[in-house]
């Protein structure tokens, strides 16, 4: 069972409803505890990084998935700013975030238009169960006007360009992220949604 946290700043039906369509079994999760019983957490996110922070804390949600990640190490899904609050701080109103990778997230430079709306091309820079069958590069869809710049290079999954080279997958241990949305990514997206399943209900390991 994959658990997608539903909270008021997140985007959780459509990534609900894209687990539904490859036949998954997945709860939307509103209060900590009907965390108990899912194999895989999936946190979705939309807005701002301080926003969703907030958000989180003031539905008790934010001890509840921490507990779960941090501590029982069960496998998890960021999407987009569920990426981005990995990480120590944003620029994004000077938002001290969830510091659980190293790094920081800048926004865009000036030369470029925000946010990035459309799909990019993301380079898979390692194997890895997420992007099993998903080839040595392909097409995400992205909204972001702002980009996570990890500490260490061994976490970066994924990397692809606009104004600069950034971060769009990170991965370390059983946390994982996608600054595109693989929920809205057409059947690239929907595949890397299975691997995900998989990981999550087979156990594999993670490295």
């Amino acid at each position: 069972m994959i658990g997608v946290i539903d909270y008021k700043a997140g985007n959780a039906p459509s990534v609900y409803n894209a687990l539904k369509k490859i036949g998954a079994r997945a709860e939307l999760i509103r209060k900590a505890e009907e965390l108990e019983g899912v194999q895989g957490i999936i946190l979705p996110g939309v807005g701002s990084a301080d926003a969703t922070i907030l958000s989180l804390e003031s539905e008790g949600l934010l001890d509840a998935v921490e507990k779960k990640v941090i501590f029982e190490h069960m496998p998890f899904l960021g999407i987009c700013v569920g990426l981005q609050i990995l990480f120590e701080h944003s620029e994004e109103d000077d938002t001290p975030c969830l510091g659980w990778l190293p790094g920081r997230v800048l926004e865009f430079p000036e030369t470029v238009r925000v946010p990035q709306i459309g799909y990019n091309e993301v380079r898979f820079t390692k194997d890895h169960p997420l992007v099993e069958g998903c080839g040595e590069a392909d097409y995400y869809y992205f909204v972001n006007s702002y980009y996570a710049v990890p500490e260490e290079e061994s976490m970066v999954l994924g990397r692809a360009e606009y104004g600069v080279e950034f971060c769009a997958m990170a991965a370390w241990k059983n946390i994982m992220a996608t600054q595109f949305h693989m929920e809205k990514s057409g059947d690239s997206g929907l595949r890397m949604l299975r691997n995900f399943v998989r990981i999550a209900e087979e156990g594999i390991e993670l490295c």
